[in-house]
């Protein structure tokens, strides 16, 4: 695996390193020594699947609050999005900044959130799907949230907005 800090300190995107023959490839998606080694929370105790309908579905924009904040691993394993986390961690030289990237089948990428950031996506394509890693149990009197559309962060979604959960569309502006 090549990990690559984002301009967001503790957040990597996370490239495979294939092993080609006739039948395909082989390669590693997660080795808790890799992660270890960058200094990344490898600590596993949730995994996820979101199952997406349609393209500009959005969910987002999600985290925990201390002491069960979480970090996570994303992967897109069938369609593509956009991903987009903000770093909340207010002694961060970055903090309310944001970084988004395409996650996607076709590019196998990864994207490592670290604690005390929030996460959020957008479906590029319908009948997509995005597995998430966990360090923490969702912990549902701890979820926050603020607003896809928050212009404290003014965050650009690629497509219009075609399905969004009515929780998503309550939470209120981060300010």
């Amino acid at each position: 695996m090549k990990f690559t800090e984002t301009p967001l300190p503790g957040a990597f995107v996370i490239d495979l390193e294939p092993h080609p023959d006739e039948r395909g490839f082989f390669a590693r998606t997660f080795c808790a020594a890799e992660f270890a080694k960058h200094g990344l929370d490898a600590r596993v105790v949730q995994c996820n699947l979101s199952s997406n309908a349609k393209a500009g579905t959005l969910r987002g924009m999600h985290f925990q609050h201390p002491p069960v904040s979480e970090a996570k691993l994303i992967r897109c394993v069938r369609g593509a999005i956009h991903d987009v986390v903000v770093d909340l961690r207010p002694d961060s030289a970055t903090y309310l900044q944001h970084f988004a990237l395409e996650l996607s089948m076709e590019n196998r990428r990864a994207l490592f959130v670290p604690e005390r950031f929030a996460h959020g996506f957008q479906t590029l394509m319908d009948l997509t799907e995005v597995e998430y890693q966990m360090s923490e149990f969702h912990t549902p009197g701890a979820a926050g949230g603020f607003r896809y559309d928050d212009p404290a962060f003014a965050i650009r979604w690629p497509l219009p907005v075609s399905v969004i959960s009515p929780k998503d569309l309550a939470w209120p502006e981060f300010a």
